[in-house]
């Protein structure tokens, strides 16, 4: 039987893809390959009613049924595989079928070479069961063989699975213009590397990370995983998988990975992990060419380091606690540097004189950081405060290392505060370390003197002025005040009186008279009447310690309050 080639798909009378013939499908057609975007697969085809009801079989090739079927092709030829162009799901009644077993498997190899989907046969004319020699040969290439007990009306099929073929591909041509949209919207509104990965992992449902030229994960963006899935030891595989100057399927992995460039040089590069399924498709590679060049448009529009910007949101998240999981911050951070194991972190907070010195001392830091070799991450945790979190070996003196970072962070800005929290000897410990620097720096008033041996507050530093400074805004504190002095001041304010000062003098003399009397420049008799008065006031006993003390502590809280 002879068939007449053609370089293009046929379109006869009887239907696109066919020739005219027995019930339109004598004779052969080469078919067009769309490519495998949209594409059904072998397993969804027989799924279809219009092959379902031949009772279709699969005799072979079963693992390989989710091949992608681009094009179907009727055909009863000898030889029909010089016709086809791969993914073509090959129909036949079986007439043309060799009856000797070597040209049997010549015909299956030439299909198997050529990349057919699938052979299917319909046992109705010549055969009502598929010979041996096609079953062994089918089987050898691993070519999926198909049978059909019943009647099937294959120009009916080519008309469906065309049609579900150029159907998918149009929603998919529909998909890829709603990502351009979707990320030309981005673009417009100056989105930050953070929402440009966020929308990749939706678009795509994968996880996508940004890492820069030196392997440090610097956004990652998890789909359907976690950070600590996703980051877990990546430097190391990383490294294992080589660059490309293009997109492309890369690493023992198979990360899908495209680069990042800035002014026309590498700067890093994305990468898109295998997930479910484990294939990328075109619309994956769509999408993280699209990311990328989003990512190129938004460094040239705003050029601040996108590796600060990693670590001031680590920091964040850290203080913060917004991590899924201890193991998640931990695989965050590893993948910025940071050590993990065997360290010990001590959170530092610098609080700037002026909003517009923050930017300056933040480089400092960083700069003096990376010159010393200390594993840290350095961030703007508020308008003018910076956080800084040192990892060290636990063998090295902490205290050495923020008294270094201290004298930094004031050499530019010397009325910068700088407080420091204990440290934490795991990394889930680091919030409540910031939590303790900032009791301290809330502690702190300003202009208030250093200690002699260094340039930094902490925790012991936190006596009961400075704790009650701190706590100046808590209405308890102002209500005790009030209420232990509350008359005293008013008499004070009435008749003109500095009762209040005889008072800070006794108490400060530990309930001596002589000494308060001494110190005040006022005579004993004088002050012995001043102190008769106060009590009478404020309904005390002077001679009290316990009620000494209570009157101290409400005159320091009244100094709180007063900002002293």
């Amino acid at each position: 039987m002879s068939e007449k080639r053609h370089p293009a798909p046929e379109h006869g009378r009887d239907g696109p893809g066919t020739s005219a013939g027995r019930g339109g499908r004598d004779a052969s057609s080469a078919g067009w390959c769309p490519g495998p975007a949209g594409s059904p697969t072998v397993a969804d085809v027989l799924a279809l009613p219009v092959l379902a009801a031949g009772d279709p079989q699969v005799v072979t090739g079963r693992d390989h049924i989710d091949r992608p079927v681009r094009w179907v092709h009727i055909t009863e030829l000898t030889d029909p595989a010089s016709f086809l162009k791969g993914g073509e799901l090959v129909l036949t009644t079986g007439m043309p079928l060799p009856d000797d077993p070597t040209g049997v498997r010549r015909y299956v190899d030439e299909l198997a070479t050529v990349g057919a989907a699938a052979l299917v046969i319909e046992l109705v004319r010549r055969y009502h069961r598929p010979p041996d020699p096609l079953v062994d040969a089918c089987r050898a290439r691993g070519l999926p063989l198909v049978t059909l007990a019943e009647d099937v009306n294959f120009l009916e099929v080519t008309q469906v699975v065309h049609t579900l073929i150029l159907g998918n591909q149009a929603e998919a041509v529909r998909r890829t213009q709603r990502v351009h949209e979707a990320f030309t919207a981005l673009t417009l509104r100056g989105a930050g590397p953070e929402d440009v990965l966020r929308a990749a992992a939706e678009m795509s449902g994968r996880t996508v990370v940004l890492e820069s030229l030196v392997h440090r994960a610097l956004v990652c963006e998890p789909s359907g995983s976690t950070a600590h899935a996703a980051l877990t030891g990546w430097e190391r595989r990383s490294r294992a998988t080589p660059p490309a100057d293009r997109t492309g399927v890369r690493g023992p992995e198979g990360w899908l990975v495209a680069p990042v460039e800035y002014r026309g040089e590498g700067w890093g590069r994305l990468v898109m992990l295998p997930g479910t399924p484990a294939a990328f498709g075109p619309e994956d590679v769509t999408v993280l060419e699209r990311t990328a060049m989003a990512l190129t448009i938004a460094r040239l529009t705003h050029p601040a380091s996108w590796e600060r910007t990693a670590h001031r949101n680590a920091l964040r998240d850290l203080v913060e606690q917004r991590h899924r999981s201890p193991a998640d911050a931990r695989a965050r951070v590893a993948a910025l540097g940071l050590p993990t194991e065997h360290t010990r972190f001590v959170a530092v907070l610098a609080d700037v004189p002026a909003e517009e010195d923050t930017a300056r001392t933040e480089t400092r830091l960083a700069e003096e950081l990376r010159t010393t070799g200390v594993p840290a991450l350095v961030g703007l945790l508020a308008p003018t405060r910076l956080g800084v979190l040192l990892a060290l070996h636990p063998s090295r003196p902490w205290r050495q290392s923020v008294e270094r970072l201290s004298r930094t962070a004031r050499d530019p800005a010397p009325d910068t505060t700088v407080s420091v929290g204990s440290p934490a000897s795991d990394l889930a410990d680091v919030a409540r370390s910031f939590r303790e620097a900032a009791r301290v720096a809330e502690a702190t008033e300003p202009g208030q003197p250093l200690p002699a041996d260094r340039s930094f507050h902490e925790r012991s530093d936190i006596g009961l002025r400075r704790l009650l400074f701190a706590l100046r805004d808590d209405t308890r504190i102002q209500e005790y005040a009030e209420r232990q002095l509350g008359r005293l001041l008013d008499h004070d304010a009435r008749h003109g009186t500095d009762l209040l000062a005889t008072l800070r003098g006794y108490l400060d003399a530990a309930g001596n008279k002589t000494a308060a009397a001494r110190a005040g420049g006022l005579s004993r008799e004088t002050v012995y009447q001043r102190l008769r008065t106060i009590e009478r006031l404020l309904g005390r006993d002077l001679d009290s310690g316990e009620q000494r003390t209570e009157l101290h502590v409400a005159l320091q809280a009244l100094d709180a309050l007063r900002g002293r």
